[in-house]
């Protein structure tokens, strides 16, 4: 039921199969396509910068150190705000928040437009920087709004196509600057292109989309979420799949740039290809997450990801162009996928959790559906953190030895680490000892049903 002229549904079960046949599924879907819109264009700003900075050559006055070091500055921000995006959508509703949201991405882009030209100062640069991280605030107000229209056995696949639709906003911004470089236009011309993008996008969340009262006035779930260690365990997991995705997508062009003495376009027709793929391929990972377990699914892409940074190390020093592009393509690949099958393991953890704590039925969803959606923000903003640190891994490799080989050992060992944790949470297997009985016996099925999640 939905308050006439408000948008506010107050009756919301997805689990109820006949409730999601004849009203659910419709509403959702349409929740989630235009939260994919508003999203990707977020993505886009977001990431506007690893584009720019492309186009500043020398009269522009900055070092590799000096542009590894803004798009840090933008990461950063992006990964700070997460937290209070997740929880404005409790406070103000999923469609409300959305409108904001995409209105505020006005503020990171016409500044950008003003201040693009050489002579500007670095510190100048660094500010309207900061401005842009904002875009990486809409990821999490997004995923927590979209978790809560759909039910359990379809968070996968719908957490993965919300996430992947945002993050093909990175490949979508490369290739209009790839056009629009190649057409001899400037910076100023990208910038044009998407602030009347961003009214569209704002104006078709007023339109189209709801907000639930069943997540509204509900923040206090942030503290019980960062209470429980698994919220932090995942954020671990997160560094090294979703950190990995945008840290790579703000350095690849800088690294070809710096290391291989790519130019702009040259480097602009190969950055794109990488988030593109790995954007496509996240909703896959969250249907084989659905299907398999996503802790099956995480472990082992881990191990592809594992192998294909070692690769990119003898890439590195073999100072192999054709090898390195095309392992980082495929590392990208593997970061989308793990992107799908973390994220679908959040709900399951926390479903998992209530029905050890003796919940049920509809108690046992909304307990899940809470903690799940709360914690989804301070996740995704830890994640993007990794995206801070390989840029700045990157500029401290560069400053060291002159190369990447260094940022690329160091992210070999992060991997090996993510893989250690996924198993010994969630996959490992306890030894039983149930001495007193059925209790122990409970417990430790609790703790096997983790490696379904």
């Amino acid at each position: 039921m939905t308050v006439p002229g408000r948008r506010w549904i107050q009756h919301w079960d997805p689990e109820d199969e006949t409730f999601w046949k004849e009203t659910g599924e419709r509403v959702a879907r349409r929740n989630l396509f235009f939260s994919v819109l508003s999203e990707h264009i977020g993505f886009s700003v977001w990431t506007l910068w690893s584009v720019l900075v492309l186009f500043m050559g020398p009269e522009y006055g900055l070092t590799p150190a000096d542009k590894f070091l803004l798009t840090s500055v933008v990461t950063l921000v992006g990964a700070v705000v997460r937290v209070p995006y997740t929880f404005a959508v409790a406070v103000f509703g999923g469609r409300n928040w959305t409108i904001v949201s995409a209105g505020l991405l006005l503020v990171p882009t016409v500044a950008a437009f003003a201040v693009m030209e050489p002579g500007t100062s670095f510190s100048t640069f660094l500010l309207v920087g900061l401005l842009a991280g904002i875009g990486g605030g809409n990821f999490a107000s997004s995923m927590t709004n979209i978790n809560a229209f759909f039910p359990l056995r379809k968070k996968g696949w719908a957490l993965g196509l919300n996430a992947g639709g945002g993050n093909i906003g990175v490949p979508v911004i490369q290739l209009t600057a790839l056009a629009i470089i190649g057409a001899g236009g400037g910076p100023r011309v990208l910038l044009g292109i998407y602030i009347p993008l961003i009214l569209v996008a704002a104006v078709l969340a007023a339109c189209f989309m709801d907000n639930l009262s069943s997540v509204k006035n509900d923040t206090g779930a942030a503290k019980d979420a960062a209470r429980d260690g698994h919220t932090w365990i995942m954020a671990v997991l997160y560094i090294g799949t979703f950190g990995s995705f945008i840290g790579y997508s703000f350095a690849f062009g800088q690294v070809l740039q710096t290391q291989f003495g790519r130019t702009p376009l040259q480097a602009a027709y190969l950055t794109f290809i990488g988030p593109l793929l790995g954007s496509l391929i996240r909703p896959l990972g969250g249907r084989l997450a659905d299907r398999y377990g996503g802790a099956r699914i995480t472990l082992w892409n881990f191990v592809a990801m594992a192998a294909a940074t070692a690769v990119l190390v003898a890439a590195s020093m073999a100072k192999s162009l054709a090898l390195f592009v095309a392992v980082f393509v495929v590392l990208f690949v593997l970061s989308g996928l793990g992107n799908g099958s973390t994220f679908k393991m959040i709900p399951g953890i926390f479903q998992n959790k209530a029905l050890a704590r003796g919940l049920t039925g509809e108690e046992a969803v909304a307990y899940g559906r809470r903690l799940s959606g709360a914690s989804m923000g301070l996740i995704g903003a830890v994640g993007a953190l990794g995206g801070v640190g390989i840029n700045l891994a990157f500029r401290q490799s560069f400053l060291s030895v002159g190369s990447g080989t260094g940022a690329f050992v160091a992210f070999l060992a992060y991997y090996a680490v993510c893989f250690a944790v996924t198993w010994a949470v969630y996959l490992r297997r306890p030894a039983v000892r149930t001495p007193d009985g059925p209790a122990n016996t409970a417990e430790a099925k609790s703790r096997l049903s983790y490696a379904e999640v």
